[in-house]
């Protein structure tokens, strides 16, 4: 199976009780799973967040079946994603150079192996 691979970045609030309540919300098994479902449903094979301070980097592998505009008509849809999305942005912040409203921003690959 071909998979593409998207990364993306966003900041947490830079307090540490709401950064260890984000993780807690993140840890293995805890994700709401109608969350992880809204994924998988997308075409998203596998999604890894990573960070450091309050920076975070996000690496999805997706199948064939993902396109990104219909994730976010998928995810406007579903209320249980926007339940989530709304209890995330008590933790996240835009990066300063993003859009109004905009929170995972895609990178720009510079280098490759």
């Amino acid at each position: 199976m071909m998979t593409k691979r998207y990364c993306y970045a966003c900041d947490l609030k830079d307090n540490s009780k709401l950064i260890a309540e984000y993780k807690a919300y993140h840890a293995a098994g805890k994700a709401w799973p109608e969350i992880t479902k809204s994924i998988m449903d997308a075409g998203i094979v596998d999604m890894q967040i990573y960070l450091t301070g309050n920076r975070m980097f996000m690496i999805m592998e997706v199948d064939q079946t993902f396109d990104s505009a219909k994730k976010a008509e998928m995810d406007a849809n579903n209320p249980k994603v926007q339940e989530w999305e709304n209890l995330m942005w008590n933790y996240q912040q835009e990066l300063p150079w993003a859009k109004d409203g905009e929170k995972w921003i895609e990178l720009d690959q510079i280098f490759q192996l």
